[in-house]
């Protein structure tokens, strides 16, 4: 729990977990199964959550818990990383022959399941293989190929999805008007794209500004400041060189986003949503107020103007072809020794196309 200056108590991803299945985001193909199966009193022993972080499984799995009435008694939560070894898993066993204190099961969730040694496997699997009656196991991880298919195989496996932008958006956009804040959608864009599919993790961001934040409206700037995110203004000139068919232009973003030491991948992603965003007012503009409000005045009047400008013929650079090419350098932008060569190839590739 952290102290906002202007005092504001915050721990956002605790506060606002989600506290029954209607809570849950962006997982319904789970929730609804998991449901009907109490409904239908028809509960497996062995579930296998898998799914990137922060995208709800240990609260999905608590949820579950408590629909089926099981108490905090009979609630045991294991985190594998650092209760590994047979001998723990031999504990963990003895326990499951023991009866519900208050419950008609116990239910064991284990985190990071995929940290458990050989030979912990091998004492978890003699007990998944005969489970006592009483007894539920939730095992949750981020790594999939490293749990042994014997283990996959006696569970009822659940993929969790990564947090889309706009789900993580709507949430940081509620959230900050619940703890008193006004928040721009550019803003809440931003902090979702930082997030990178984990609720958690744009939670986490969202918490940071709005602890260093100057007063109760959170504005980009402010944002790309604490964040240390690439600055809309090189994002925009980046986008404009491209349009307006300026290498030099381009590649003096590029630097100038090197010499801050920002992230390229990030820097890219940016310019890839606003290319996309541009598009998409080109091409269809039926959805130019839904592109409003999800948009800065500022970005959107850019984008405007852009599109405005942009040739309406063969000439014109804002096409399908130009993202593509865009999409491929963010592709290699993780294996570059070199960060900002992907994007100054992209720009050349993009600017020296033959017609």
């Amino acid at each position: 729990m952290s102290e906002n200056t202007n005092g504001t108590s915050l721990a956002l991803y605790r506060k606002y977990r989600p506290k029954n299945f209607k809570e849950v985001l962006g997982q319904d193909h789970i929730v609804k199964v998991l449901e009907k199966s109490i409904e239908t009193n028809s509960v497996s022993h062995a579930y296998l959550f898998i799914g990137s972080r922060g995208t709800g499984k240990t609260s999905v799995a608590r949820i579950f818990a408590k629909e089926i009435g099981v108490s905090e008694n009979d609630l045991y939560e294991i985190d594998a990383a650092s209760n590994r070894g047979i001998e723990d898993i031999k504990t963990l066993r003895d326990g499951t022959r023991t009866l519900p204190f208050d419950s008609k099961y116990k239910i064991y969730i284990i985190d990071e399941v995929h940290m458990l040694s050989k030979d912990a496997w091998g004492a978890l699997l003699k007990t998944l293989e005969e489970p006592p009656k009483h007894v539920i196991f939730i095992l949750a991880t981020t790594e999939l190929h490293k749990i042994p298919e014997t283990i996959i195989s006696r569970c009822q496996v659940f993929t969790f999805k990564k947090a889309s932008n706009l789900s993580s958006k709507n949430i940081i956009l509620d959230i900050s008007k619940k703890e008193g804040f006004k928040i721009d959608a550019s803003s809440a864009e931003l902090i979702a794209i930082l997030g990178d599919g984990s609720y958690r993790d744009a939670l986490g961001v969202l918490q940071k500004v709005l602890n260093f934040t100057k007063g109760k409206e959170v504005k980009i700037e402010e944002v790309e400041k604490i964040t240390g995110s690439p600055k809309t203004i090189l994002v925009n000139d980046f986008i404009s060189a491209i349009l307006e068919k300026e290498i030099e232009k381009g590649i003096t973003a590029v630097r100038k986003a090197s010499a801050e030491n920002l992230d390229m991948k990030l820097f890219l992603k940016l310019i890839i949503q606003k290319f996309r965003t541009a598009l998409v007012f080109k091409y269809a503009p039926k959805f130019e107020k839904e592109i409003a409000t999800d948009l800065s005045e500022n970005d959107f009047t850019f984008i405007k103007e852009l599109v405005n400008k942009d040739p309406k013929n063969k000439e014109s650079l804002l096409n399908s072809a130009s993202l593509a090419t865009l999409l491929e350098a963010y592709q290699n932008i993780e294996n570059a020794f070199i960060a900002e060569l992907p994007l100054e190839l992209a720009l050349i590739k993009i600017l020296t196309v033959e017609k």
